[in-house]
């Protein structure tokens, strides 16, 4: 079995400075692991339809206005669209590929039913849809979920954010559609400030579950087989979304999390259980050793599926 990531040089070029968080030493670090791990000719490297058009996709998240917004700043040469998130002169460009990419990720897994991996920046599931927020422009995993639901035999998308912060521009872009259930495990309270249990959606298809700082596997563990695994084998998803952020882990200097990269195996493998047809899409992390490994983890879980 060949494990597909999809990915393109180009978004390294959404520059941020050498002194922010998301910079694309991420990507390279997560590259470098993978073209050296034991499984790296098993895996596919694929590049996006750079003929995709995702405007109209990208139009029932996000305003005219907002669109037109990012676009401009980019085109001026760059500068900040709210004080956390950065734009240079290709960030536009680059965060309309990374909207491509993860729906080319959705084809893929839904024609093989087998995970594939996104690796593109920026990153989306805090990105509301008038404005930026924490490092994102376009919200990718909702835009992608949308999209899943317009294909054939997708009845019912469901989409996991295990990033350490809440994806709050997800939760706002699913609350009121019964066809999608978002799910989120987060460092609370922490940034952005949103992602309570009292928060449920339109359709009770909305399901956080904070976490204290410092948690580790064993306060992430008994959510997972008691709450989230339940809830999904239910819920039955015809396509299962992964916002994968590894800024849970513990070396990361954004947040008080106290996972190791193994774990994010773990979490693969019980999602696995509920379905195969998996797209994990990059969110946050950003030390880029836990970083590399987490994401390198995810891909040897996905590897031992059997045929």
């Amino acid at each position: 079995m060949n494990f597909p990531i999809i990915y393109s040089d180009r978004f390294l070029d959404h520059q941020t400075g050498s002194f922010h968080p998301e910079k694309p030493g991420r990507l390279t670090a997560i590259i470098e692991q993978l073209k050296i791990s034991k499984f790296a000719e098993q895996l596919e490297w694929m590049a996006p339809n750079q003929n995709r058009q995702v405007l109209p996709q990208i139009s029932r998240v996000h305003t005219p206005q907002y669109i037109s917004q990012i676009q401009a700043i980019a085109n001026s040469g760059g500068g900040r669209s709210d004080p956390d998130t950065v734009l240079s002169q290709d960030s536009y460009e680059v965060a309309i590929l990374a909207v491509v990419t993860w729906l080319d990720g959705v084809d893929l897994v839904l024609a093989s039913r087998y995970p594939a991996f996104v690796a593109a920046r920026p990153p989306g599931h805090h990105a509301l849809a008038d404005s930026s927020m924490g490092f994102c422009l376009f919200s990718n995993a909702a835009i992608a979920a949308l999209y899943a639901l317009d294909q054939p035999g997708t009845e019912r998308v469901a989409i996991l954010d295990w990033d350490v912060h809440h994806g709050n521009g997800t939760q706002d872009a699913v609350w009121d559609n019964s066809q999608i259930r978002f799910i989120s495990l987060h460092q609370a309270p922490f940034y952005p400030g949103t992602g309570w249990e009292s928060e449920r959606g339109a359709h009770q298809n909305i399901h956080n579950f904070p976490l204290n700082a410092g948690s580790t596997i064993k306060e992430y563990l008994p959510i997972f087989e008691n709450q989230i695994m339940p809830e999904l084998k239910q819920f039955k998803p015809d396509l299962l979304i992964v916002s994968a952020g590894f800024d849970g882990n513990q070396d990361d200097p954004l947040a008080s999390m106290g996972l190791l990269p193994s774990d994010y195996a773990t979490f693969t493998k019980l999602c696995l259980q509920v379905t195969t047809k998996i797209l994990f899409g990059l969110e946050g992390g950003y030390d880029f050793n836990s970083l590399s490994q987490s994401v390198e983890a995810v891909i040897q879980a996905c590897l031992q599926i059997e045929k």
